[in-house]
């Protein structure tokens, strides 16, 4: 008779959980960073954390693996308790900054070299030579760090933190200042890792990669305010969304400041050549923009929200601990 999984407390099997933990809270003095916060990642899965600057996202991020010890709660991180086995953790954990933090005036190949040495591995030559292979950096062995574009020294990067072939990735605002196209490839990249069974933990302000997760976060001045899929977090908002446009050259700033404090609206926000207008209450929505209907030149359509939307919406309403 074949034994029944172990189940963890939501129903999935415990071995494919990475990541495991309740009521996490983190205090720095006074102030509360991260609070009882819980949450689960799969393993073999891209989870990624969003929320204003200072909300407790790396904090919280740090706590998961076992590289910032938590003032309350427990959990574990790929199969080892947060608090009491935090160094098993650290050696199966890259890290990757916003930060480029390799050495400038080594080489590709020399950096690549340099963190084989530090961790190891048998074959250091070897190892750099086919990691410069998998991230495209052939023919770039002998370049200079420090002469990089911003999208190759990302890549750099990517290939040392992983070089040692760590079980989890965390990634802390990895593309910021990095061109669409070399985000693209970095993206095609990060999945293929995980597709292979690699987590990754990735914070992040870009809308774009957020819908590149499989499951993501938000985090609101240390509360985990909604998380799941993308589609589970837009349905979750209850949010209603017109789209608002001006063909007849009235300015969008001025309507948004005549529709911003009217009861029902909850959101508004330009996108483009138009205003994106939200709010929970349905009737009292369309109730507030009727008035708005019948002015020349304006059309009132409605629309899906989007993920930005949504964290428009939750960053409006979300009370900021650091005031």
């Amino acid at each position: 008779m074949t034994e029944a999984p172990d189940l963890a407390k939501d129903g999935i099997a415990k071995n494919d959980i990475a990541i495991d933990v309740h009521g996490l809270t983190k205090k720095f003095g006074a102030r509360t960073v991260v609070r009882d916060l819980s949450m689960q990642v799969r393993r073999g899965s891209i989870y990624g954390f969003l929320g204003p600057n200072g909300s407790g996202k790396t904090t919280t991020i740090r706590m998961l693996c076992g590289l910032l010890t938590p003032d309350a709660g427990e959990g574990t991180c790929l199969g080892f308790n947060i608090r009491t086995q935090a160094d098993k953790i650290k050696r199966r954990v890259g890290y990757m900054t916003q930060r480029f933090s390799l050495y400038q005036d080594l080489s590709v190949r020399e950096n690549l070299e340099f963190v084989a040495r530090i961790y190891g591995l048998p074959d250091p030559a070897n190892a750099a030579r086919d990691m410069i292979s998998r991230i495209g950096l052939s023919g770039r062995e002998a370049q200079l760090a420090g002469e990089l574009s911003g999208g190759w020294k990302q890549r750099l990067a990517l290939g040392a933190c992983t070089l040692p072939s760590p079980q989890l990735l965390l990634l802390d605002e990895p593309t910021a200042g990095v061109d669409p196209k070399a985000r693209r490839e970095f993206w095609n990249e990060i999945h293929a890792l995980a597709a292979d069974g690699l987590t990754v933990l990735v914070s992040t302000h870009y809308m774009d990669e957020a819908e590149r997760c499989h499951e993501i976060a938000y985090i609101a001045y240390g509360e985990l305010l909604v998380h799941g899929t993308v589609d589970e977090v837009i349905a979750s908002a209850h949010l209603v969304t017109y789209t608002v446009s001006a063909s007849n050259g009235e300015g969008l700033a001025k309507i948004a400041d005549e529709l911003n404090g009217r009861p029902g609206i909850d959101m508004v926000a330009p996108f483009g050549s138009s205003l994106h207008v939200g709010g929970r209450d349905a009737s009292a929505l369309e109730a507030a923009l009727q008035s708005f209907r019948d002015r020349p030149g304006l059309a009132i359509e409605p629309a899906k929200p989007t993920l930005e939307d949504v964290f428009i919406d939750l960053m409006t309403r979300a009370r900021d601990n650091f005031q």
